[in-house]
C-alpha cells in the first residue's frame, strides 16, 4: 500500500460493511432505489479508487422526497409531536452521532479526504454539539400578545396575538467540504423549528448524509421527516430548488450557485439561506504577538487542506514585520506531512477530487503568469491521489486573479501594508464578505476593525472559530441569511398574527 494512499485496514467493521453495501435514496423512511439507472461513481481522493456508488436521484425521484417530507409535516406524527418530543428526539440523534462516532468518521474521511482527526471532532463531535444546542429551541419558539389599536373601530375590543409556526419542507443543499457538519447544520434548526427536510448531499461525498437519516429513524424522528437524495447539482439539486412543493432553500455553496438559487427561488416566494464563497482577509499588525500570529495564519488557510469558505486566503502584513511572518509561514508549510487522511500523522490530506486538484493548480499558475512569486510549494505530489502541497505566493497585487478568485485549496496570498487605512482597503476590496481577522495588542485598533471590516464573521487574534450559539453568515457575495444561532431557528419559522373580536 502506497504511504499516500488510505489503509482500508485500518477501518472498523461498522465503516466497511456501510462501503460495501448497495447504496439507495433516504424517502419517506425507507432506503429505495432511483427512478433513473444514473449511478455516481465515489472516489477515495487518497487513491483515486472508486470505492461505492449512489443513485443519482431523478426528478420523479425529488417529487416522492419532497412529497413524504409534506406529508411528515402536515399529517404524520411528526405534525403532532410537542415540543419537548422534538428536543427528545434530536437530542437522542446527537447520542447516536456519537456512539457511531468512529464509523461516521471514517466514512466522512474515506470520502472526502479529510484527516480522521478533523472529521471526528468537527463532524462528529460538534455536529452532536449543534444539535443538542438546536433542541433546546424547540421548546423556546414564542410569539408575543399585542395590543391593537384598530382606530377605524371605535367600539371594538381585541385580543391579538402573533405565533410562530414551521415554514414548512425545507431543502437543505450541502457542500463537500465538511458534509456530515454541514448536513446537521441544515437540518438540526429546521427540526427544532418542526420543518421536514430533504438534504441533497454534494455529489462526491454523499455517504455520512445516508447514514444520518437512518440513525434520525433510529432516533424516533418519524419517517419523512429526513430524507436524501443523491446526485448531481445539475439534475438533482436543480429540480429541488425548481419544485413547488419546496417552502425553504438552505444552501451552502459557490457564489455561482447561489445567485442562480436565489433567481428560482425569488420566481416563487421561496424563502431562502444562502452561504456562499469566501476570500476572507488575515491582517497581522505590527505589535502583533508573532508567536500567535504566525501559526495561526498558517492555519486559517492550512486547515481542511485549503478547503474552507472562511479559510485565512489573504495575508495582509505590516511592512515592518512582513518578511518576518512570511518566513514563519513558509516554514510552516514546508513541514507539513501530506498524507492520507486515515493515518494519524498526516497533517494535511488530499483535496477532495481530481478536478478540484486541477483547479487548484491552474490558480498557481495563474498567479505565476501574472507575476506572483511562489515562495514555497505551487505543485501536486507525483502520485495518484489528489494532492497539492501548501502553497504561499508573494509579491501579488490586487487585481490578480489569485487575490480576489477564491481558490478552495491550500494556497496563500501575501501583500504588504503600510498603515490601517491601507490594511481596511485592501481586506475590503473583493466581492465577498464571509469572514476577516485582525491580529494586533491595540485594543482601540481591534475595534476599528470590527467596525471597518466588511465581512458577517471577524475575529481578533484567533481565526476561524465557529460556535452554535453565534449566528454565521456572510455579506455581499458571500450570501444571506444565518446558519447556527437563535437566528437560525427563527429563520425557518413564518409569523402568523391573530386578531379575537371579544
Amino acid at each position: 500500500m502506497n504511504a499516500l494512499s488510505n489503509d482500508f485496514n485500518l477501518l472498523g467493521v461498522e465503516s466497511r460493511a456501510f462501503l460495501e453495501q448497495e447504496h439507495g435514496l433516504r424517502i419517506g423512511g425507507r432506503a429505495v432505489p432511483s427512478a433513473g439507472d444514473r449511478k455516481v461513481a465515489l472516489v477515495d481522493p487518497s487513491s483515486g479508487n472508486v470505492v461505492g456508488h449512489v443513485p443519482e436521484a431523478t426528478a420523479e425521484d425529488v417529487d416522492a422526497a419532497v412529497g413524504a417530507a409534506r406529508q411528515a409535516l402536515e399529517e404524520g406524527p411528526w405534525a403532532r409531536m410537542r415540543p419537548h418530543e422534538r428536543a427528545l428526539a434530536m437530542s437522542r440523534l446527537a447520542d447516536l452521532i456519537e456512539e457511531c462516532g468512529r464509523e461516521l468518521a471514517e466514512l466522512e474521511t474515506i470520502n472526502s479526504g479529510r484527516l480522521i482527526g478533523n472529521t471526528r471532532a468537527f463532524d462528529v463531535e460538534f455536529s452532536a454539539h449543534v444539535l443538542r444546542y438546536m433542541s433546546g429551541w424547540a421548546t423556546k419558539i414564542e410569539g408575543r400578545t399585542v395590543d391593537i389599536s384598530a382606530p377605524y373601530m371605535p367600539a371594538g375590543e381585541f385580543f391579538s396575538f402573533t405565533r410562530r409556526e414551521p415554514v414548512g419542507v425545507v431543502v437543505g443543499i450541502v457542500p463537500w467540504n465538511v458534509p456530515l457538519c454541514q448536513a446537521v447544520w441544515k437540518l438540526a434548526p429546521a427540526l427544532a423549528a418542526g420543518c421536514t427536510v430533504v438534504l441533497k448531499p454534494a455529489e462526491p461525498t454523499p455517504l455520512t448524509a445516508l447514514r444520518l437519516a437512518d440513525l434520525a429513524l433510529e432516533a424516533g424522528i418519524p419517517a419523512g421527516v429526513v430524507n436524501v437524495v443523491t446526485g448531481s447539482g445539475a439534475v438533482t439539486g436543480a429540480a429541488l430548488v425548481s419544485h413547488p412543493g419546496v417552502d425553504k432553500i438552505s444552501f451552502t455553496g459557490s457564489t455561482a450557485t447561489g445567485r442562480l438559487i436565489a433567481t428560482h427561488a425569488a420566481a416563487s416566494f421561496k424563502k431562502y439561506n444562502l452561504e456562499l464563497g469566501g476570500k476572507s482577509p488575515v491582517v497581522i499588525m505590527p505589535d502583533a504577538d508573532l508567536e500567535k500570529a504566525i501559526p495561526g495564519a498558517a492555519w486559517a488557510i492550512f486547515g481542511n487542506h485549503g478547503q474552507n469558505c472562511c479559510a485565512g486566503s489573504r495575508l495582509y502584513v505590516h511592512e515592518t514585520v512582513f518578511d518576518k511572518v512570511l518566513e514563519g509561514v513558509a516554514d510552516i508549510a514546508r513541514s507539513l506531512r501530506l498524507g492520507p487522511g486515515l493515518d494519524p500523522a498526516s497533517q494535511m490530506g488530499p483535496l477532495v477530487s481530481r478536478a478540484q486538484q486541477q483547479r487548484v493548480l491552474g490558480y498557481i499558475e495563474a498567479g505565476r503568469r501574472e507575476g506572483a512569486t511562489v515562495l514555497t510549494g505551487g505543485s501536486a505530489l507525483d502520485h495518484a491521489g489528489s494532492y497539492v502541497e501548501p502553497t504561499v505566493l508573494v509579491n501579488t497585487t490586487q487585481h490578480m486573479r489569485v487575490v480576489q478568485e477564491e481558490i478552495f485549496g491550500p494556497v496563500l496570498v501575501a501583500s504588504r501594508f503600510s498603515d490601517e487605512a491601507e490594511a481596511l482597503r485592501m481586506a475590503n476590496e473583493s466581492e465577498y464578505g464571509l469572514g476577516a481577522s485582525i491580529w494586533t495588542r491595540d485594543i482601540g485598533r481591534v475595534h476599528r476593525f470590527i467596525r471597518g471590516f466588511k465581512a458577517g464573521n471577524v475575529w481578533v487574534n484567533v481565526h476561524n472559530v465557529l460556535d452554535s450559539a453565534l449566528p454565521f453568515g456572510g455579506t455581499k457575495g458571500s450570501g444571506v441569511g444565518h446558519d447556527l444561532g437563535e437566528q437560525s431557528v427563527l429563520d425557518h419559522t413564518r409569523i402568523k398574527a391573530a386578531v379575537i373580536s371579544l
